[in-house]
């Protein structure tokens, strides 16, 4: 299997996986031609604040440094388990999913604000891995062919695969704690005696991104019925050749 794969997961790409990937292929692919330099990009609060330059408040999550085996690497994870979570938990429930995206990056960003942290892509990329784990606690994973693993335990093997390369685990951490503050809010809690569900998607946001359900009562004009639609020309003609 595939480094950190499920063995047997089928999904299909849904509109906020080709949002994210789509914004750091071209974040990645500027900063790659010069268009614009990492200095434009990272997570700054005096700039942000002061100059304004409200952008780095998003542009900060979408870089994941220059082409090379880092970026590919959370590039894949950022792409499989975002797709594997809107395809799964949150089938349907689009508005929830990105409000997810929203709580764990505010809460990132306060974080940021303390820990002189210049880039959180990867942060972001731990905390849709650690919710993915889990919400699939039992299923397997392989990573590179050299371990066989529980889901649930594939954050902390992501971080330990961090540390070997000699990269800071804090940003690792932060977003394990991210992602166990949304499950705890989310999956826990409400279910706990005296619990209650604390993280409610704003209605704006199922306005703009869910399909408003069908009203049963809906009772369509005689014009608008089907089976008062007028047939197609063309196959009015197929069916009685002139």
């Amino acid at each position: 299997g595939e480094a950190g794969v499920p063995e047997e997961v089928t999904v299909v790409g849904r509109p906020a996986v080709w949002l994210a990937a789509d914004g750091s292929c071209s974040v990645c692919l500027s900063q790659q031609l010069e268009f614009i330099t990492p200095f434009q990009l990272y997570f700054n609060p005096d700039l942000i604040f002061r100059k304004f330059q409200i952008w780095r408040l998003i542009t900060n999550f979408l870089f994941f440094g220059p082409l090379g085996f880092s970026f590919f690497f959370n590039m894949i994870f950022l792409y499989r388990y975002c797709r594997m979570l809107e395809e799964g938990s949150f089938r349907g429930r689009t508005a929830d999913f990105v409000f997810m995206f929203l709580f764990g990056g505010f809460l990132m960003t306060l974080f940021g604000l303390f820990a002189s942290l210049f880039f959180l892509g990867q942060a972001f990329t731990i905390m849709l891995v650690y919710v993915w784990s889990r919400r699939n606690p039992y299923i397997r994973m392989n990573f590179f062919g050299l371990l066989n693993f529980q889901a649930p335990f594939l954050p902390w093997v992501l971080m330990g695969f961090s540390l070997l390369l000699g990269n800071s685990i804090i940003i690792d951490l932060l977003g394990i704690a991210v992602g166990h503050i949304y499950y705890f809010l989310e999956d826990v809690f409400p279910n706990q005696p005296g619990g209650k569900k604390l993280l409610l998607t704003p209605g704006f946001l199922k306005m703009v991104f869910d399909t408003p359900e069908e009203d049963p009562n809906y009772n369509p004009l005689p014009e608008d019925r089907p089976e008062n639609q007028p047939r197609d020309q063309d196959q009015n003609q197929q069916q009685h050749p002139q």
